[in-house]
């Protein structure tokens, strides 16, 4: 069983790269590798043009210090990075783990809560999910049209863990989701859930390190 952990990313809305920051003494991207390698024999992690994989006189320091066995140059778009680490993956691994670094507080009891819906409970799919718990409504033009109804509605996170054949068959035709649970849902197959981790918070905007630093040290955010 192999993990692909994306770090292809620019952090656009984080104002620059944020996969390899320090967070608690360590990039935030080798947190997500060491969870990772509970439940895997090998890890691919995929960085952006210019770091480790292709220009390692720059910034190679900063992705081949975070632990995983290969290290592949992403694409434009997450669903293109994803498939360089699928083409770094062993054809002989069954099941493949896909992880975002943005992630870098999901455990390895997350992990194994994925890898086990897939391994034993025979799914196909299997994403942590948390249920909506704000009220969510529907604008236009800076006016509420409606407000939605929750029940339902959850939150999806990362990692997601799949059968192998159905995560390369989901990419073959270069289809582009948020997620790739969502590449399989478009093949019609089902997609099973397992109760998320709301410390899994995903680093969006600078504020967000800080949080993360504040749940490393057991602290309220």
């Amino acid at each position: 069983m192999w993990t692909i952990v994306v770090a292809g990313g620019s952090g656009r809305r984080f104002g620059g790269p944020k996969q390899f920051l320090p967070l608690g003494g360590r990039p935030v991207a080798a947190w997500s590798v060491t969870a990772a390698r509970s439940v895997s024999d090998g890890v691919v992690l995929v960085v952006p043009g210019g770091t480790a994989a292709d220009s390692p006189d720059e910034t190679a320091a900063d992705s081949s210090d975070c632990g995983a066995d290969r290290v592949v140059t992403g694409g434009d778009a997450r669903a293109d990075s994803v498939r360089a680490g699928l083409a770094a993956v062993p054809d002989e691994a069954e099941v493949i783990v896909v992880h975002d670094a943005a992630r870098p507080l999901a455990g390895p009891s997350l992990f194994a809560a994925v890898v086990e819906a897939v391994q034993e409970g025979g799914a196909v799919c299997a994403i942590p999910v948390l249920p909506v718990s704000d009220t969510l409504k529907r604008t236009s033009d800076g006016q509420v049209t409606s407000t939605v109804d929750r029940e339902g509605l959850v939150t999806v996170q990362t990692p997601q863990a799949f059968a192998a054949a159905v995560l390369r068959q989901a990419h073959q035709d270069g289809g582009q989701t948020t997620d790739d649970a969502g590449l399989v849902e478009q093949l019609g197959l089902p997609v099973r859930t397992v109760p998320g981790d709301s410390r899994n918070l995903k680093l969006t905007r600078p504020e967000d390190l800080g949080l993360a630093e504040a749940l490393l040290a057991g602290t309220p955010g």
